[in-house]
């Protein structure tokens, strides 16, 4: 299928052991081609491309499909596929790490973190959907802008900043320092915050009026903001933004609120991100679709067969349905008992045999007519 655009995927390290290329490997292959090898699961992945029998497996070569590329040049690889993660490069679980501590994935270069490992203390996990890493924070610098708005606040250690080694930048111009400095009781800052808040949710305008505007004409409006698109970035970094040396934490819908205007997508382009703006990408969309694809799924045929059916049809249906589920059970928890893996010709095998005693128990039977 090519580069998929988002999958789950395993590592063979009887494959491909430390020292050889890195090599990854997707599902169907992990039970077909690699059943008794010893594999590193990577969860998901975007835009990759399995890499099972091509020039990177020496003696192996894939029994889905034979034919394949020597080499994948558009996957990205790092030290997951050798079974290491985070900053520390150790194994999970590690057996000699007790600290008991979750590990969260990057959205940008999908390496697994420890949460000390992060620079900041992490949310509870069901306060935030995806975290960037301090690396591609820093790879990612226009992020730092929309943290302002959008970022979950982690907890803070109670430390000083000194003693956590974290560097403090503030990008500011020189009109919001005077604004910083005139403050009084009539203008607060957390009220100059709540309008900048209010002004950056709207789609493309920064004022009532203007959305007003658009209602009534949208047509013209259209036209004109295609030729002078507004940017919802430069609008951001035009205010005061703080940046650190941590990770960062991102609510369900923030990839919806960022800039998409032509600058700001040949800059995703240039940094090889373009995937941010794509809500489908996410972790979160995936398992979304599994659990749909999943619910469509457990439609029964079975019953849509027999509404169809007269009532002598649906009783031998139904005991010959029985039949069928009660052998494949028994046959099936041997494999289960023992650990191995099913595999096509298995199937094949049970239902040939379950056809043989099927036309054995016709032949045997005798009919009467009254």
């Amino acid at each position: 299928q090519g580069a998929v655009k988002r999958q789950a995927l395993y590592a063979c390290s009887t494959c491909t052991p430390p020292g050889a290329e890195p090599a990854g490997i997707c599902l169907a292959c992990s039970y077909e081609c690699h059943g008794t090898h010893r594999l590193f699961e990577l969860y998901t992945k975007r835009n990759f491309r399995c890499d099972c029998g091509n020039s990177k497996f020496k003696n192996l070569q894939c029994k889905l499909l034979p034919e394949k590329s020597k080499v994948n040049s558009g996957n990205k690889y790092n030290d997951n596929f050798y079974g290491l993660y985070c900053t520390c490069k150790r194994p999970y679980p590690d057996p000699e790490d007790e600290i008991p501590d979750e590990m969260i994935q990057c959205i940008v270069c999908e390496d697994w973190f420890h949460g000390r490992h992060l620079g900041a203390v992490p949310p509870e996990s069901g306060d935030f959907h995806e975290m960037v890493c301090q690396a591609c924070m820093n790879h990612c610098h226009f992020l730092w802008a929309y943290a302002s708005q959008l970022a979950v606040p982690p907890l803070t250690k109670a430390k000083s900043v000194e003693n956590e080694g974290i560097v403090l930048k503030v990008e500011e111009s020189e009109e919001q320092k005077k604004e910083i400095k005139k403050e009084s009781g009539v203008e607060h800052q957390d009220t100059k915050e709540e309008k900048q808040l209010e002004q950056f949710n709207e789609p493309s305008t920064s004022s009532g009026y203007c959305s007003k505007f658009l209602q009534k004409f949208p047509v013209e409006i259209a036209e004109t903001t295609s030729k002078f698109s507004f940017c919802k970035l430069k609008e951001l970094q035009s205010k005061p933004f703080v940046k650190k040396d941590t990770a960062t934490f991102w609510p369900s819908n923030w990839r919806s609120k960022l800039c998409t205007c032509e600058d700001c997508l040949k800059m995703y382009s240039e940094l090889e991100v373009q995937f941010l703006t794509d809500e489908c990408d996410t972790v979160l969309a995936y398992e979304n679709k599994g659990t749909s694809d999943q619910e469509t799924e457990r439609r029964d045929p079975l019953m849509d067969t027999l509404n169809s059916m007269n009532r002598v049809q649906q009783v031998e249906l139904i005991c010959e349905y029985n039949d069928l589920k009660t052998e494949l059970t028994d046959y099936l928890r041997r494999f289960a008992d023992e650990g191995t893996v099913v595999k096509r010709e298995d199937i094949q095998h049970f239902f040939e045999e379950f056809q043989s005693r099927k036309r054995r128990r016709t032949n045997r039977m005798q009919y009467y007519c009254s």
